[in-house]
């Protein structure tokens, strides 16, 4: 399911998003419309994404997702819509890959959290996908692959 842990230092990264705010069961209902928006954006200034869609999740409660859908890019996009230039942050990141279905995502960053704390490291409050391979690459979902992060400090 997770591929080996790597420990990293990221440099900031600039990022065309998309912040949304929405209750848990419409997270699905929300990504591909937002994902779309951001393309259309970046096609009409001429930005060509540098890397996969991520999403940056700044809050996950129990009832609603705080988070930021959107990719990498080289240059600022210019505001539009919903979309806006951000970043991912230069810290030091916990990392590995999940092969699988999205449906049990839930479960992978629970596995790779209970690693993470089994191995002493303290969890930031954010984390974030990119998303390598998905349903555009096929219906075999073992052959999705999902990026994982965690923002981490000191080892206790």
């Amino acid at each position: 399911m997770l591929a080996p842990l790597q420990i990293l230092e990221t440099t900031a990264q600039i990022t065309a998003i998309i912040h949304i705010i929405v209750p848990r069961e419409e997270i699905q209902a929300v990504m591909g419309p937002a994902i779309r928006e951001v393309f259309s954006v970046l096609a009409a200034q001429a930005i060509p994404p540098a890397g996969p869609v991520f999403t940056h999740h700044l809050r996950i409660g129990p009832q609603v997702f705080d988070f930021e859908v959107g990719v990498t890019t080289a240059t600022r996009v210019r505001p539009e819509g919903r979309v806006v230039a951000g970043a991912l942050p230069s810290t030091t990141i916990a990392q590995t890959v999940y092969r699988g279905g999205y449906e049990q995502l839930a479960a992978a960053w629970g596995e790779f959290d209970g690693m993470l704390k089994a191995n002493g490291y303290s969890l930031g409050e954010d984390l974030w996908e990119r998303y390598l391979a998905g349903p555009e690459s096929g219906a075999d979902t073992s052959a999705w692959l999902t990026e994982l992060n965690r923002p981490i400090s000191t080892r206790a």
